[in-house]
């Protein structure tokens, strides 16, 4: 069975625009949370995002046109920017990187994940949308545009009226913008002129392509949008709302992080998108040790990125009763009041041990031994006590390590209830002696890159023979959660030894538990190399 080691890694998070500022703010206890006022004046911590793609610029025009930097900047999201700093930064970990995973042909994959994909750029076209779909309808519902309309009004609102919606103008203020947009709609559906104007339109579309295929194209759309701006301005109407949507919304789906890293890696075998909410940086991993040990691939890039903080997160997360909104840090195993939503991006190539490092590749962090994947199959939100506790048999069981052997862990905590749940759990698994880590009070939630910072924290911490403190004080711990358990990093870092263990549980009842060991402490598995 072939080990698997970690050869590169990069991180976009609060205040930390890459692995080396992530690894350097991890010695400190405060918090890296700052205020959002999404809302205008509100009182919501979030993580915000440190990041400047312009600092991949030259990285990137000095492999591709000097158009293609312009093209990610101005059509990609946020959460695939970030996606692709970490990806940069993960090749500089090892010089030579790039090469190998070009020169391993389909043997070569990539799992980056988003938890809340795209939000800004669908929320942004949605408000786009719906504005020009109120300017269109309002257009084609005034009288002068609709002799239907006029109509109605001169036969002194006679006939079977019963489905007309209410004039805008009779209705309570606050009703007022409902009202007018069922007025504007019902209207401009039965506006004549309406008809006429997309009779034209038809007209333009059913446009032939004829000839060679690319060079007619190309005419064919040139004329059809000189023939569109005649069209409105005959009429002196507004966009239409199909013309408004920009294909962004298409650019910018799941799989576009993983497809955009691809193409700038030049990497040929699969990229997809793994999507397990909180559990998404563990399924990744999990699927990149199976491909490696089925022999499948022999590098992976694998990943997790989520989009800045947005209102539509922030209040979701409120109302879902999970995000704490007093202005406060709130900090797992405290006063239990919810989390902080943020955005980022975590990127680690993981590769075949014996492979990478005959190519004089150096090997990062720990060893991850092994990934334990379930489902709660119980609640959408609320983690079970079985679900939990099957992923971390699953991974114990194919680490082949006893529980008295864990000698660290991370929990999910998200300073909420369940992180009672969460304690209580893990102590029926696992002796009093466990030292354990809870850090969503340092940099907040990111959905799918929460637990792929924790994990990352871990890995560099037991790199330096260290565990990295967090913000929690000793007299903060939850008095109810003290009963179950002491031993957990407070504000001073601790020795790192022997082998640690790390659970997500996502959205969706989704569970991925992270079994690793330091290098030097060797493997519980026989090493046998792939043939290259």
């Amino acid at each position: 069975m072939p080990r698997v080691g970690i050869f590169g890694w990069g991180v976009v998070a609060p205040r930390s625009p890459d692995i080396d500022a992530f690894a350097r703010n991890l010695e400190s206890v405060e918090s890296w949370l700052t205020p959002f006022h999404g809302f205008g004046p509100d009182n919501f911590l979030v993580g915000e995002p440190e990041f400047d793609l312009g600092e991949y610029r030259d990285w990137i025009t000095r492999r591709f046109s000097p158009n293609r930097f312009r093209q990610i900047d101005e059509k990609m999201d946020p959460s695939t920017k970030y996606a692709i700093g970490a990806f940069v930064q993960a090749l500089q970990q090892n010089p030579g990187l790039e090469e190998v995973l070009q020169e391993l042909g389909t043997q070569a994959h990539v799992y980056v994940g988003t938890g809340l994909g795209s939000l800004p750029t669908h929320s942004q076209q949605t408000l786009s949308l719906y504005r020009a779909q109120r300017r269109w309808n309002r257009f084609w519902a005034h009288p002068v545009r609709n002799s239907a309309l006029r109509e109605y009004r001169a036969d002194g609102a006679g006939g079977n009226t019963s489905e007309v919606p209410a004039d805008p103008d009779s209705v309570d203020d606050n009703l007022r913008d409902e009202a007018e947009e069922r007025w504007w709609q019902y209207w401009a559906a039965r506006s004549p002129e309406l008809q006429r104007y997309l009779a034209d339109v038809r007209a333009i579309e059913d446009t032939q392509i004829e000839g060679d295929i690319e060079t007619a194209k190309l005419r064919v759309i040139r004329e059809k949008r000189r023939l569109h701006a005649r069209l409105k301005q005959k009429w002196g109407a507004p966009e239409p709302p199909w013309e408004v949507v920009s294909a962004e919304v298409i650019w910018n789906i799941p799989n576009t992080p993983a497809s955009q890293i691809s193409m700038l890696g030049r990497i040929v075998g699969p990229a997809f998108a793994p999507v397990a909410a909180c559990s998404t940086f563990g399924v990744a991993l999990k699927l990149s040790l199976d491909a490696i040990q089925r022999g499948e691939a022999r590098a992976v890039v694998v990943g997790a990125t989520d989009p800045p903080p947005h209102p539509l997160t922030v209040g979701a997360f409120y109302n879902a009763r999970v995000a704490a909104a007093d202005g406060q840090p709130s900090k797992p195993l405290t006063r239990l009041r919810g989390a902080h939503v943020a955005g980022g991006s975590v990127l680690w190539i993981v590769g075949d041990h014996a492979l990478m490092t005959a190519k004089g590749f150096r090997p990062l962090g720990m060893e991850p031994l092994a990934v334990g994947v379930t489902a709660d199959a119980d609640h959408i939100i609320t983690p079970s006590r079985q679900g939990p506790t099957r992923a971390v048999r699953s991974a114990m069981e194919d680490a082949g390590v006893a529980p008295e052997s864990i000698a660290t862990w991370d929990l999910h905590a998200t300073a909420t209830p369940g992180d009672y749940m969460e304690v209580e759990t893990l102590c029926s698994l696992f002796p009093g002696s466990l030292l354990v880590t809870a850090r969503k009070g340092t940099f907040g939630h990111g959905m799918s890159a929460g637990g792929g910072w924790e994990l990352t924290a871990q890995y560099l911490g037991f790199e330096r023979g260290r565990i990295y403190p967090t913000p929690l004080a000793r007299d903060e711990l939850h008095s109810e959660i003290r009963k179950l358990h002491q031993r957990f990093v407070f504000d001073t870092e601790n020795e790192a030894r022997g082998v640690a263990g790390k659970l997500s549980m996502g959205i969706g009842g989704i569970n991925a538990c992270v079994v690793s060991r330091a290098w030097h402490d060797g493997s519980p598995k026989k090493e046998t190399a792939l043939e290259t």
